[in-house]
């Protein structure tokens, strides 16, 4: 192996990988790619082997590469290469590996130096390379031969485009030192991609094929064009050595000793050669780790955080210790019961901002659920009246009364007040749900103790039941209550003496707003601009929409006289709730429509709207029972006088009744059911479990939850010593500094001026060495050479 500085890289990157291994995750470095670029037999596939440390690539003479070859080096404790083209298939002879290189290219391009933008992927598994990817492209060329195509050029050109626009890839510019720098393609291409230079370095390759007297010491020393990073010179294998067998170690030496026996080369041999190459290189990859180290450390430690109390919780849990399961047993409880009370009474802490639940859903049933349903029993008018005359007539039998009877009202009211079990025995029914629904909720932080859970959902869910049946009969007790005595001499009730027929209780004013909030009107044509949200206003008196919520561009207002409700069914595409509004004679409600189809988000949001408009006096749509009576109806000026003062004196009994039943239903609600429950849950939980069974199984962990614990301790250490890996990394790894810009006007032609011949001295006005490789303490200054404070400012281009 022949890359020292990838070897001290190597465990950097491995224990990055062990650390998030040992938390289940990947650790993604995402290393920058290294592309060569460079003429035809330029030298790039000798600079890329001397980098991996392996002689694997095909050689020779004119165009050898000519098919991109993506290398991609895996970290691995055993060493083999593998082609994607013919995957399973193991090569650790590397000689094979320059075969298979050679047999597929001439497969895709043909033998007679054909060229194709179809990549060759070959993956090099060793336990001496980083995970890398390296790139080795076709060499430059103008002229077309054999089988190339007229546009080879530019063909060449696109190719390498398309790997070295890449933000993440390091470009290798190589140029051989005995051709023109000036015309060298490799920088022109690299400058395009790259103007700032800040990730370009210039390798020199054939130092040693120059003709004699000349050297490259100029363009060394980064005084002749020069680049931010400078360049590098290095001294390949020759074909002849190549053909010899002569190894990349004995290569590496034979470069050494040219670089310090050459007069030109030997002041900065310590700055030339593979070795240098290969470190500049490293220090890049160095650079990119560190850079993504801070990143690295903010994951682990907000991972770290999130695990730390719960880690806390574990460590100090024995599976084996009754006492301990004693302890968490009577903890388990506690929080159970201090969890169902804020549930059911409110809390500040831990408050679901999503839904509704618990405490917050019972009150929604007491207050508007219950009278919703209430007013759903109330028959239809004109049936009411029906049955009131019947009553009447009835009552008198074959006599002709003078006066209204007074049965007459009560057989009607005691109808009406039956007709109240059923909304009562349906709110029980729901509040009973919403406490099964709650202790369900509050049994989530038990799920670790499936017995214990499920001990505690049975016995609890249990007495709710059993509290069930005792509330039912209270409540019908109630409605019984009424039944067995009509109170005539209530004080709200308006007697005989006040029954007009005109009687109606004084509206609320008409100014009161009853409720605001967003609407979708659905049934509008898609001709007029399809269903559309409003902001809805209803008043005592009407309903009005805006625009939006500023309430400043009213759209309608709507009277509620003679309007009622009813439900929409939910159409099959529709995820929106629906229910509309509509005249009782048969009037158009809203421009040329007989509905107003109003939509919202959930059926909750449905019910709180129609319970305010039943606020506003728009009642529910009620289903017209018809007569089974073959006669006509009709009554004489005497029974309908009768049958109103009847009417009204329903009413304003119902009126008390309902109060009634709608002060009382709650209070009842919360003693027999929802503080019993709270009272039983802090008391006598705890007594029913210990008797239930053995205390020890009911603390038995589910196997989920002991994985759990074991996970999470395992985790939690792993990423604290992960985190020491990092800071080990951190303070053992030097991040090497950008070099400072150059002048590089000699690119874009803006001086004027021609590159001076090589070997020859720099002019006055040159910029002195400024490269990373070659500043003012590595390499000495010739007499010759201009003094250093005299030089002008450097433009920042390159």
């Amino acid at each position: 192996m022949g890359n020292r500085g990838m070897e001290e890289l190597i465990p950097l990157v491995n224990k990055l990988q062990d650390a998030f291994s040992s938390i289940g995750q990947a650790c993604n470095l995402d290393l920058p790619q290294i592309a060569v670029v460079g003429g035809q037999s330029a030298g790039k596939s000798s600079v890329l082997e001397n980098f991996v440390g392996r002689d694997f690539l095909p050689r020779g003479s004119g165009i050898v590469t000519r098919r991109p070859l993506v290398l991609q080096l895996i970290n691995s404790s055993a060493e083999w290469a593998e082609f994607l083209h013919c995957k399973g298939k193991k090569f650790t002879d590397f000689d094979e590996v320059r075969q298979e290189i050679e047999g597929e290219t001439d497969r895709v391009t043909g033998a007679n130096k054909g060229i194709s933008p179809i990549p060759i992927n070959l993956r090099v598994y060793s336990p001496n390379v980083l995970n890398l990817t390296l790139i080795d492209l076709p060499g430059i060329t103008k002229v077309p031969v054999g089988d190339q195509p007229a546009d080879i050029e530019q063909q060449i050109r696109d190719m390498i485009m398309q790997f070295i626009t890449r933000e993440s890839c390091l470009i290798l510019a190589v140029t051989p030192a005995n051709t023109d720098l000036a015309n060298s393609d490799a920088l022109k291409l690299a400058k395009d991609v790259d103007p700032q230079g800040l990730r370009t370095i210039g390798v020199i390759t054939k130092l040693d094929l120059m003709d004699e007297g000349t050297d490259a010491r100029d363009v060394l020393e980064n005084k002749l064009l020069p680049l931010r990073r400078g360049y590098i010179g290095v001294v390949n294998r020759s074909q002849k050595d190549i053909d010899g067998r002569k190894d990349i170690k004995a290569a590496l030496e034979a470069e050494r000793k040219f670089f310090l026996s050459h007069p030109a080369y030997r002041h900065m041999a310590e700055k030339m050669g593979t070795p240098r190459l290969q470190k500049i290189l490293n220090q890049q990859l160095t650079n990119h780790i560190r850079d993504t180290l801070p990143a690295f450390r903010s994951k682990l430690q907000s991972q770290l955080l999130a695990l730390d109390k719960e880690a806390e919780e574990y460590r100090g849990y024995r599976p084996d210790d009754p006492s301990r399961k004693t302890k968490q047993l009577l903890q388990m409880v506690q929080q159970f019961s201090v969890d169902f009370e804020k549930r059911i009474e409110g809390s500040g802490d831990q408050v679901d901002t999503v839904e509704l639940s618990g405490g917050a859903k019972i009150n929604r049933i007491f207050h508007e659920r219950f009278p919703f349903e209430l007013v759903k029993m109330e028959c239809d008018e004109k049936e009411m009246r029906r049955e009131i005359s019947y009553a009447i007539k009835n009552i008198h039998g074959i006599r002709t009364g003078l006066f209204t009877p007074d049965m007459a009202f009560e057989a009607i009211v005691k109808k009406q007040v039956i007709k109240l079990k059923e909304p009562c025995v349906k709110c029980v029914d729901m509040v009973i749900q919403e406490l099964i629904n709650t202790v369900r909720q509050c049994s989530n932080k038990l799920e670790c103790f499936p017995r214990l859970r499920e001990e505690t959902e049975r016995i609890v869910t249990s007495h709710i039941r059993d509290r069930e049946s005792r509330a039912k009969d209270q409540v019908l007790l109630l409605i019984d209550i009424q039944l067995s005595y009509i109170n005539t001499n209530h004080e709200d009730f308006i007697g005989f003496a006040k029954c007009l027929p005109d009687f109606l209780t004084s509206p609320p004013s008409t100014s009161q707003v009853i409720r605001k909030g967003w609407l979708t009107i659905n049934n509008i044509s898609i001709m007029k601009g399809g269903a559309k949200e409003y902001w809805f206003v209803l008043t005592a008196e009407s309903l009005s929409w805006f625009k939006d919520d500023e309430e400043k561009e009213k759209k309608y207002m709507l009277p509620l006289d003679n309007l009622k409700v009813r439900d929409v069914e939910k159409s099959f595409m529709s995820s929106k709730h629906i229910f509309c509004i509509f005249n009782t004679e048969s009037r158009n409600v809203y421009k040329d429509n007989r509905t107003l189809e109003l939509a919202c988000d959930s059926q909750d949001d449905v019910d709180s709207w129609k319970s305010s408009l039943l606020r506003a006096g728009v009642y529910p749509e009620k289903t017209i029972t018809t007569t089974t009576s073959t006669d006509n109806f009709s009554m004489d000026p005497q029974l309908e006088r009768k049958v109103e003062t009847i009417r009204n004196l329903v009413d304003s009994y119902m009126a008390i009744v309902n109060k009634c039943i709608r002060d009382l239903m709650p209070k009842t609600i919360m003693h027999l059911m929802i503080n019993n429950v709270k009272d039983f849950i802090n008391a006598e939980l705890l007594a029913q479990l210990y008797s239930a069974g053995d205390q020890n199984a009911l603390m038995d962990e589910s196997q989920e939850q002991a994985l759990r614990r074991d996970e999470v301790l395992r985790t939690h250490q792993a990423l604290k010593e992960a985190l020491a890996i990092i800071g080990d990394i951190s303070t053992s790894t030097i991040t090497v500094p950008l070099p400072p810009p150059v002048d590089t006007s000699w690119m874009g032609g803006s001086t004027g001026q021609r590159p001076a011949p090589r070997g020859a001295p720099p002019p006055p006005n040159r910029p002195g060495p400024l490269g990373p490789f070659n500043n003012s303490a590595d390499s000495p200054q010739a007499p010759s050479r201009p003094n250093r404070s005299s030089l002008p400012n450097l433009f920042s281009l390159y």
